[in-house]
């Protein structure tokens, strides 16, 4: 086994220029534990997020960053159950992504089937399981219904739209370019916004005849979030799970209260607490991308040193679809 590898480190939070790339310390596995070799790692705005020193918290810096990847586990601890060496998975949700090698427990861990390449495991598994609880549990569409997914262009975006228009669901999304509003209805959004020159919210209201959406998917977080409650119908649900723009502020809810609207606050941690759920989900998954239910758009790739380069170019908003560090 390799006793260093390269690894994304930060040292404070800031820039994409405080990300370096650094040799670190590959230590053998422990009890539980397994050596991981990384084949591609995801790229998500949660890791923008992380290396501004936002959220989420990061461990004591230097520490590495990332939250998703996949891999072959290449050496197993004492006390591992349900893997063994040369299986192929990936994770997420575990900061320290960003790394050639890691050491690691299973608890996270997916298995992946013949089916799903590396790249795509790297690509869909933080996006992929966050939209099936979104869609099945924070608000399970039905048939017939309408609902507002903001950066409806973007790797997540895409999941949501795709995977509710094969739910027979109406999906509006906002989109900041004509081009991306494109991208979005090539991956089963309907209704394209450009937020940047129409008032999203009575672009809603004009689609709808005035009822508004039966659920608002809402990563934006702050600059989305209030306009987002005008739009929503009786009885409508802001499902937030996210906060890109910055937390959400203090609002008066009092004047909703005729509609009955529901606000929930998601996390993916929440949704996958054990093996068995986590399993499921994968699988339900799996089989959406391997029969062409959801399509996975990998639009960019870089390795992994140029981690800089795609921070940048995703707080830009200058990508579409998902982005894979190659390892």
């Amino acid at each position: 086994m390799p006793r260093t590898c390269h690894a994304i480190r930060v040292h404070e939070p800031g820039d994409p220029e405080v990300m370096r790339w650094e040799e670190v310390e590959v230590p053998d596995p422990g009890p539980g534990e397994v050596l991981l070799r990384q084949t591609a790692v995801g790229l998500n705005f949660i890791d923008v997020s992380q290396r501004r020193g936002t959220y989420p918290a990061m461990p004591d810096l230097p520490a590495v960053m990332g939250m998703e990847a996949a891999g072959v586990i290449e050496a197993v601890g004492d006390d591992v159950t349900g893997y063994a060496v040369g299986d192929r998975i990936s994770y997420c949700m575990v900061i320290g992504a960003y790394a050639e090698w890691r050491v690691m427990t299973t608890d996270r861990f997916n298995k992946l089937p013949d089916t799903i390449p590396d790249e795509i495991a790297a690509a869909s598994t933080l996006q992929g399981l966050t939209a099936h609880y979104l869609l099945h549990d924070s608000y399970p569409v039905q048939a017939g219904e309408t609902i507002l997914v903001h950066a409806a262009a973007g790797g997540m975006g895409t999941f949501l739209c795709q995977w509710a228009k094969a739910k027979g669901v109406t999906v509006i999304g906002t989109v900041s370019t004509d081009e991306k509003a494109e991208v979005a209805r090539a991956h089963g959004c309907d209704h394209p916004i450009v937020y940047t020159r129409d008032d999203f919210a009575e672009a809603v209201m004009d689609l709808t005849g005035g009822n508004g959406v039966n659920a608002i998917y809402d990563a934006i977080g702050k600059d989305t979030f209030e306009k987002g409650m005008t739009c929503l119908a009786s009885r409508g649900r802001m499902v937030s799970y996210g906060q890109a723009s910055g937390p959400v502020p203090p609002i008066d809810v009092g004047p909703y209260a005729l509609k009955a609207l529901s606000i929930i606050r998601t996390g993916l941690n929440t949704y996958t607490r054990d093996d068995a759920e986590r399993a499921r989900r994968a699988a339900d998954l799996w089989e959406a991308i391997a029969s062409g239910t959801v399509k996975v758009e990998i639009n960019q790739r870089m390795p992994l040193a140029d981690a800089a380069k795609a921070h940048t170019a995703l707080e830009n908003r200058q990508t579409t679809g998902s982005t894979v560090f190659t390892v």
